[in-house]
C-alpha cells in the first residue's frame, strides 16, 4: 500500500505509478473521515482539477467517493486554476476543496491538494491528521466505494464567475484596459489558459496568448513552471519589439512569472519586491509582509523604509498562509513566484499577481525595466539565482552532514557571518546569503543565492556545488 505523504503543497506522484485511481480514492475517503472528525462534512466540498492527463477522471473519482460517504460535492464543470477553485470554497461556504493538480511538476506527475475552509493551503497539523486518516483506512477496491456513490449529492458548478467578481473588486481593470498596453501571456498549457485574455478584453490594451490550449504533455517545456528556461518562446516573440510586458502562469495558475518589455525574465524575487513596493508606495497600504526564507532581502529593506513588519517563514504556503492571515498582511509570498494579497484568499494567485503588476504599469505609465529601477533606487542592487539538482535518496544523509558541518566558515572563500535553520540551512554573508534545502514536492536539492553583486551569486552557487560534490 502506497504511503501517502503531503509535501509543501499536497501529495504528488507519478501517474500510473503511485498516482492511481485507487490511491486517489484513498485520499478522498481519508479526507471524508477528516471532514467528519472536525465537523465540516455537512458544509460540502469543492472538487476541481487541472489540465493534466486524466485529471478530470481523477476528480470525478473524488466526487464519487465523497458522495458515497454522504458529503455534498461542488464539482467543477471544467478545468480551472487552483486560486479560482480555492476562492469557491469561500463562495460556497464549503468545508474545503480537493484539487487534482501537480502544479508546476513535469507532465508525468499529478497530485492531490486539499484547501481547508479558509481557502488556503492546509497547515502541517492538518496534513498530518489527513495522512493518519488515509493510513488507517482498510484496503478496499475503488469500485466497491464508487458503486455506492450518490449522484444527487454531486452538483456541477462553473467556478469562474464568482472568482471574476472578486478580482474585479480588487483591481482597477478599466485602468489596465485603457492603458494601451501590449501584453503577452504564456499560460503554459495550464488551467489558467484564457483567463487573462478574457479579463482584459474590450479596451485599448491588447493581449497575445501562447500555450493557451489544452495539452497535458506540455510540449516544448521541461515543466509548466514560469521560470526563464521554460519561457524561451514568449521571450523570443517579445524580443521582436513592441511588447509592454509578459505574464506567464504555471500549470495551475497559482504562480506568476514576469518578463520585461525586452522579453527578459524578471526574477521572482524582484517581482515579489516590486509588487510589495507598489502596494506600499502607490496604493498606500500598510501592514506586514510575510516572506519565505528564500525571498529577497529587499523586502526587509522595504519594511524598514515604510515602517512595516516583515515575517520570515519556511518555504510553502502551508507555513506562509497562516501567518499572512494572523497578522492581516498586505502581501505574502515565496521565491517560487506565488503571492497572496490582502482582501482575497490566504493563498497564491498567479492571475491576480499578474493583474496587480499590470495595474502598477498602468498607474505609473512605466515599463517593467523602469519599475525595477524604482526598486533599486529605493533599496539598492540585488542579484539572485537558483539551481535545482537531482539527487539520489541514498545521498541525502551525506549532503545533510556537509550542510550541517559546524566547522564550515567560508563558501568559495567568502566568510560566513552566521546561519539559520528556518528551512534547510541559510548562510548569511556580508550583504547576501546562500540557502540549501531539499524540495518538498520533487526529488531535488535546491540552492539559492542573493547578493549585491552578480559575481558573488555565481561564486556562492559554484562554491556550494563544489563543497557538496554535486
Amino acid at each position: 500500500m502506497t504511503d501517502i505523504k503531503f509535501g509543501t503543497d499536497g501529495w504528488r506522484a507519478l501517474i500510473a505509478g503511485d498516482f492511481t485511481f485507487e490511491n486517489v480514492a484513498r485520499c478522498a475517503e481519508g479526507l471524508c473521515e477528516h471532514l467528519n472528525a472536525i465537523g465540516m462534512a455537512d458544509k460540502g466540498l469543492v472538487v476541481g482539477y487541472d489540465t493534466r492527463f486524466l485529471s478530470q477522471e481523477f476528480a470525478q473519482t473524488v466526487a464519487n467517493v465523497c458522495s458515497a460517504k454522504g458529503i455534498k460535492v461542488y464539482l467543477s464543470d471544467r478545468h480551472a486554476p487552483t486560486p479560482v477553485l480555492s476562492y469557491n470554497v469561500l463562495h460556497h461556504q464549503a468545508g474545503g476543496a480537493a484539487i487534482i493538480t501537480a502544479s508546476h511538476n513535469p507532465a508525468q506527475w499529478n497530485g492531490f491538494k486539499f484547501k481547508p475552509e479558509y481557502a488556503g493551503s492546509a497547515t502541517q497539523e492538518i496534513t498530518d491528521r489527513l495522512e493518519r486518516s488515509i493510513a488507517q483506512l482498510p484496503t478496499r477496491s475503488v469500485g466497491s466505494i464508487i458503486d455506492r456513490r450518490n449522484s444527487s449529492l454531486i452538483v456541477n458548478m462553473d467556478p469562474t464567475p464568482p472568482y471574476l467578481d472578486r478580482i474585479a473588486s480588487l483591481v482597477d481593470l478599466d485602468l489596465i484596459k485603457d492603458a494601451g498596453l501590449n501584453v503577452y501571456i504564456d499560460s503554459m498549457y495550464g488551467s489558467g489558459g484564457g483567463y487573462l485574455p478574457t479579463i482584459l478584453s474590450g479596451g485599448k490594451t491588447t493581449v497575445t496568448e501562447i500555450h493557451g490550449s489544452l495539452n497535458p504533455a506540455f510540449p516544448g517545456i521541461e515543466q509548466p513552471e514560469p521560470i526563464a528556461r521554460n519561457l524561451t518562446r514568449i521571450s523570443s516573440l517579445m524580443a521582436k519589439g513592441g511588447a509592454s510586458v509578459g505574464v506567464a502562469l504555471d500549470g495551475d495558475a497559482d504562480r506568476v512569472g514576469i518578463l520585461d518589455e525586452n522579453g527578459q525574465f524578471v526574477t521572482t524575487l524582484d517581482t515579489f519586491s516590486m509588487l510589495a513596493q507598489y502596494l506600499l508606495e502607490q496604493k498606500k497600504m500598510r501592514g506586514a509582509l510575510v516572506k519565505g526564507v528564500t525571498s529577497s532581502m529587499a523586502l526587509n529593506k522595504l519594511g524598514e523604509a515604510y515602517g512595516v513588519d516583515v515575517h520570515e517563514l519556511p518555504v510553502g504556503f502551508k507555513n506562509i498562509g497562516p501567518k499572512f492571515s494572523e497578522v492581516d498582511a498586505i502581501m505574502g509570498g515565496e521565491e517560487s513566484g506565488g503571492f497572496a494579497f490582502r482582501g482575497h484568499i490566504p493563498e497564491r494567485d498567479g492571475i491576480l499577481s499578474g493583474l496587480y503588476f499590470l495595474e502598477y504599469m498602468a498607474t505609473t505609465g512605466e515599463k517593467p525595466t523602469r519599475l525595477l529601477q524604482r526598486l533599486t533606487d529605493k533599496v539598492g542592487p540585488h542579484y539572485y539565482n537558483r539551481r535545482d539538482i537531482a539527487f539520489q535518496i541514498s545521498d541525502r544523509d551525506r549532503i545533510l552532514n556537509l550542510i550541517n558541518n559546524p566547522e564550515l566558515d567560508t563558501i568559495a572563500g567568502i566568510p560566513i557571518l552566521d546561519n539559520d535553520t528556518i528551512d534547510g540551512k541559510r548562510f548569511h554573508i556580508k550583504e547576501g546569503w546562500l540557502a540549501v534545502r531539499f524540495s518538498g514536492t520533487e526529488p531535488l536539492l535546491r540552492l539559492y543565492a542573493e547578493a549585491v553583486d552578480q559575481n558573488i551569486v555565481t561564486n556562492l552557487l559554484d562554491g556550494a556545488m563544489q563543497y557538496l560534490e554535486i
